[in-house]
């Protein structure tokens, strides 16, 4: 009776590892700089399948599979030039990770319709990973205090966190809704030109009543646009301190504009009357 072969075939993939492998320690070994290029670009090529398949991990989430590829080829390069053989379990290994890595930080940083703070992004992506697990725990939705009990934080921020992630797609206002509505139609009409006229007078008068620093400090931040931690540096204060100020100036100028607005309703109720 013949012997059954118990050890399969090695994959493509994997015969490109190796083939990797060996080509990334020849090019470290290599005195020639335009041949340990070549190699590298070889070795790249080898597992080009790696990151391709990395990549369709995340499709269709809100994000141009091309770019998606794009990203992981990248990283792929990336990896080429930063692997040492004398290190880690073999090239795929450290290559998955560091294109894994990259993924998720381009979908961080650019895949978000609006983006929130940095802080959310970061519980956001604890928030899932905890739903995930207390869902395999408990074999049933988590509730929000058992999510803040996981993750030690309060129940007001799981909420917060769960809000932020319908900022991370955008629908459209042309899409029509399950009754055949758009959203567009659904909007209120646009404000009375005269109004938008007198909010932004009352506006400029109540900013040409802060301090020249305030100014400076609105003028940085709304109109050049610049970070927080330029301003900081522009105005030789910290980036916190930058924040506590942005925050006290709108919520003063938010403060005046209903101000200003409450009276003049009361002078229309006064004149109605009076009438």
């Amino acid at each position: 009776m013949a012997s059954l072969n118990l050890h399969p075939a090695p994959s493509s993939r994997d015969n490109g590892s190796a083939q990797a492998d060996a080509l990334l320690a020849e090019a470290l070994r290599c005195k020639d700089g335009d041949r340990a290029v070549r190699l590298r670009q070889e070795a790249v090529v080898s597992m080009l399948d790696l990151a391709d398949a990395l990549a369709r991990r995340y499709r269709d989430r809100g994000v141009d599979q091309d770019d998606l590829t794009q990203v992981a080829r990248m990283a792929l390069v990336k990896s080429a030039r930063g692997y040492r053989p004398d290190h880690g379990s073999g090239f795929a290994a450290y290559a998955s990770a560091t294109i894994l890595g990259e993924l998720k930080r381009h979908f961080r940083d650019v895949a978000w319709s609006v983006r929130p703070p940095r802080r959310l992004q970061e519980q956001r992506a604890g928030l899932v990973a905890a739903e995930e697990r207390l869902r395999g725990e408990l074999l049933r939705s988590p509730s929000t205090q058992e999510l803040a009990a996981a993750l030690e934080i309060a129940r007001d921020q799981v909420l917060e966190t769960m809000a932020c992630s319908s900022a991370y797609r955008a629908d459209s206002l042309d899409a029509p809704n399950p009754r055949g509505v758009a959203l567009c139609d659904l909007l209120p009409a646009e404000r009375d030109a005269f109004d938008a006229l007198e909010t932004r007078a009352t506006l400029a008068a109540l900013v040409a009543e802060l301090s020249s620093r305030e100014r400076r400090l609105l003028y940085l931040r709304f109109v050049e646009e610049q970070t927080q931690s330029q301003i900081g540096h522009a105005l030789g204060v910290s980036q916190m301190q930058v924040s506590r100020l942005l925050s006290a100036i709108v919520a003063r100028l938010r403060l005046g504009l209903l101000g200003a607005a409450e009276a003049c309703v009361a002078d229309d109720l006064t004149a109605r009357r009076a009438g």
